[in-house]
């Protein structure tokens, strides 16, 4: 060759660099197709990622039954110890503390903290319930017995028109003085102090007995139970009596 470059060789490379560049074109494009393609990718990596964290959150608890042998672990007996110990600081006499432990002992989730904190949001519950003449109330925290008595004498201070403005205080103390359980019926008794400020007011509004502006001190003998192989965890006030 003379160093002169002829017409089919210049056209080749031509062709060549077209060639060269709508590939490259081609290859450092995204079709409507790929990102369609990529997009469901994304997508289904984030659903089986959203899947996995999903499953680690689940805990799957075993399940008991109320005819399930007790446990007889190590851990199993430290732990009835624990809660016998701990039972005890709740027993006034010897007699309370027999009680408490036949409780625990046919009923191992029974919790003396969680019982004395109940009672005494029960016992202020039914006092205020009492005042007011909430029958609907009453009725689900009282026997059938007492809530028999409670409708009577709410009923004979409708029927004379009379009222009880009260407000209840607070409770002082709360300590339970006796504990037995019997024919599979556990039966606790809590001494409440507490004040009210209570009056019973006339048809005509005027006061009979009590004093709107003065806090009184009451104290309360009050007994709760359950039957033990009920699956209804609450307690009801079974009797009631005033210290005089």
């Amino acid at each position: 060759m003379d160093g002169k470059i002829d017409l089919i060789t210049l056209i080749s490379l031509i062709v060549a660099l077209i060639a060269i560049w709508k590939l490259r074109s081609v290859l450092g494009q995204r079709t409507n197709h790929d990102e369609t393609r990529i997009d469901q990718q994304l997508r289904e990596r984030a659903e089986r990622e959203r899947q996995a964290a999903a499953n680690q959150k689940v805990v799957t608890m075993p399940r008991r039954d109320r005819d399930e042998a007790p446990a007889t672990g190590p851990a199993d007996q430290a732990a009835i110890a624990q809660a016998e110990a701990k039972l005890k600081t709740y027993a006034t006499d010897p007699a309370v503390e027999q009680g408490l432990l036949a409780i625990l002992r046919a009923d191992s989730a029974f919790d003396p903290d969680h019982f004395v904190n109940g009672s005494k949001q029960a016992y202020e519950m039914i006092v205020t319930a009492f005042a007011e003449g909430n029958r609907k109330m009453l009725k689900d925290l009282l026997s059938r017995e007492v809530m028999d008595g409670f409708n009577a004498a709410i009923t004979d201070r409708e029927k004379r028109g009379e009222v009880i403005d009260q407000s209840f205080v607070g409770i002082s103390k709360a300590g339970i003085t006796e504990a037995e359980l019997k024919n599979g019926r556990a039966t606790i008794t809590v001494k409440f102090e507490s004040q009210l400020i209570s009056a019973t007011r006339d048809k005509g509004g005027e006061v009979i007995s009590g004093d709107p502006q003065k806090i009184t001190d009451v104290t309360d003998y009050w007994s709760f139970a359950r039957e033990i192989a009920s699956k209804n965890p609450n307690w009801k006030l079974v009797a009631t009596q005033s210290a005089t």
